[in-house]
């Protein structure tokens, strides 16, 4: 339907109706602008959060546990989908809202255009009417002066006591107004057939073609709209096979958190190389006392007649403080800790931080080869052609680069050192603690205070009466657990146990003192 045959004295009404569709249009950009305002200060936040939660450490001290390395990559994944929010507000701003600010400059533009055009199509209608108007007018009052004259006229010329002089302009003025009157009609016709034919052409040409461009505009707005209505949409639907891959990949890392992996990092980062502690040895207080063979009672037995002396209390104190502190390896830090050789650390700790020492060193020592190499490599070129440089000016290059490869295969060198010194321990400690398992099981008392082998299990607790009554009894050295080690963790360990002794007669070493 055409608004300018339908509408065609709906002017004012059209007016509104135009007005109104250009507000509405800008009510929508304003939603635009509030809703990729909105996804800005989305996709803001999301960062903020991604990098408030980023590790601030170096690559190298973070944590290489598979949940933490899952969590770093959903929060890449997270930052990724912040850069497909702000792709969504400036799809938004350029393609919706932008366009439609545009378009709305356009739009009111062409809606004053129009207006204009029919304003003075209207106006020059009204005056066209104005002017028939005023023929009209003065059509219809020639009329009623040229009846007036006609009247007068009439009135003296059938009066008898009338002038011929007063008849004849009666007659006259009959015959003016009378023709002012015909004048007035033709003006009048001309005027009324000009009107018509001016109103004709402003509702059956002008107007419909304004309304008509009017229409078209109304309808083109609408286009519009339904357009951005679909960027709208468009712009968060391109960023849908990204934002999937972004949470296919946070699902990935879910999928990558792997229970065992933590486990076996936290031995790998923790493990100190150690050898758990042995058992305490059995000190027996009671050895100064001696019991009966029929009653069990306790008999006063001479000093001189015991074998083993008890061991002192200040001794067993020492001994019983010493194991407590083996009990807590790193419990006492290193007297003079080293930086450089990382004896500060457990041995599996240290050979670790050593072995990826050598591997960094390693690295920078290629470097440096590959530097060299090359430098060489142009300096031969220097060399046959001259003109290409002056070979000499990389010498000091050179020089410089062997320094540096000297001085990295020292470090490497005394690293090595290191390393090897550590694995060395822990192999020893590796074969004590095989060899002390093996005898693990032995009885207590079998093994002799000097470390002798007694056939006879019972011998520990007979009093010997082969000892001499006049020789002091010795005092009984604590049985120390032969794969017990010292307290600093840079102390050389004893060599490993390769086998056992046994004593075939009592030896008393003050015989050699005389």
């Amino acid at each position: 339907m055409s608004w300018g045959t339908e509408l065609w004295d709906q002017f004012e009404n059209l007016d509104k109706h135009t007005q109104w569709g250009i507000d509405f249009l800008e009510r929508y950009a304003k939603f635009v602008k509030e809703r990729l305002d909105i996804e800005q200060n989305y996709a803001k936040q999301l960062r903020n959060l991604v990098k408030k939660y980023c590790p601030k450490r170096s690559k190298d001290e973070e944590p290489r546990f598979t949940s933490c390395l899952s969590f770093y990559s959903i929060l890449g994944e997270l930052n990724d989908y912040a850069g497909q929010r702000e792709v969504v507000a400036e799809e938004m701003s350029h393609k919706v809202y932008n366009e439609l600010m545009r378009y709305s400059q356009e739009l009111k533009a062409e809606r004053k255009h129009h207006l204009q055009e029919g304003r003075k199509a209207q106006q020059f209608l009204d005056h066209c009417w104005k002017q028939m108007d005023n023929s009209k007018k003065k059509f219809e009052r020639e009329c009623r002066e040229a009846e007036k004259a006609q009247s007068t006229y009439d009135r003296l010329d059938n009066d008898i006591n009338a002038t011929k002089s007063e008849v004849e302009k009666a007659k006259a003025q009959l015959y003016m107004r009378t023709h002012m009157a015909d004048e007035s009609k033709n003006e009048y016709a001309a005027q009324l057939q000009n009107f018509n034919g001016e109103q004709w052409k402003h509702f059956n040409n002008s107007i419909p073609q304004i309304f008509k461009n009017l229409q078209g505009m109304d309808e083109r707005r609408t286009v519009k709209l339904g357009e951005t209505y679909r960027s709208f949409a468009e712009a968060e639907r391109r960023v849908i096979p990204i934002i999937t891959k972004c949470l296919d990949g946070m699902v990935s890392a879910a999928k990558a958190v792997d229970e065992r992996r933590d486990s076996t990092i936290v031995v790998e980062s923790f493990k100190s190389g150690f050898e758990p502690p042995g058992d305490f040895p059995f000190e027996d207080f009671s050895q100064n006392l001696s019991r009966t063979g029929s009653d069990g009672t306790i008999s006063n037995t001479p000093k001189g007649e015991r074998e083993l002396a008890p061991v002192p209390r200040s001794e067993a104190k020492h001994t019983i403080s010493k194991g407590k502190n083996k009990l807590w390896l790193f419990g006492k830090k290193p007297k003079v800790p080293s930086l450089e050789d990382f004896s500060h650390l457990p041995p599996e700790q240290r050979r670790k931080r050593l072995q990826q020492k050598i591997d960094e060193l390693n690295r920078e020592l290629q470097k440096e080869t590959d530097q060299r190499d090359a430098l060489n490599k142009m300096k031969d070129v220097y060399e046959k052609n001259p003109q290409m440089g002056d070979p000499n000016s990389l010498q000091p290059k050179i020089s410089e680069t062997n320094c540096n490869i000297q001085k990295l295969r020292s470090e490497i060198h005394k690293n090595e050192t290191w390393l090897s010194e550590v694995e060395g321990k822990q192999s020893s400690r590796g074969d004590r603690r095989h060899s002390a398992d093996n005898h693990h099981h032995t009885p207590h008392g079998r093994e002799s205070p000097e470390g002798s082998y007694n056939d006879d299990t019972n011998q520990e607790h007979q009093t010997p009466h082969r000892t001499p009554q006049h020789r002091p009894a010795q005092p009984a050295q604590p049985n120390h657990d032969p794969h017990e080690f010292d307290d600093e963790f840079d102390d050389d360990d004893p060599l490993p146990v390769i086998g056992h002794c046994k004593a075939l007669y009592s030896f008393d070493g003050n015989c050699c003192s005389a």
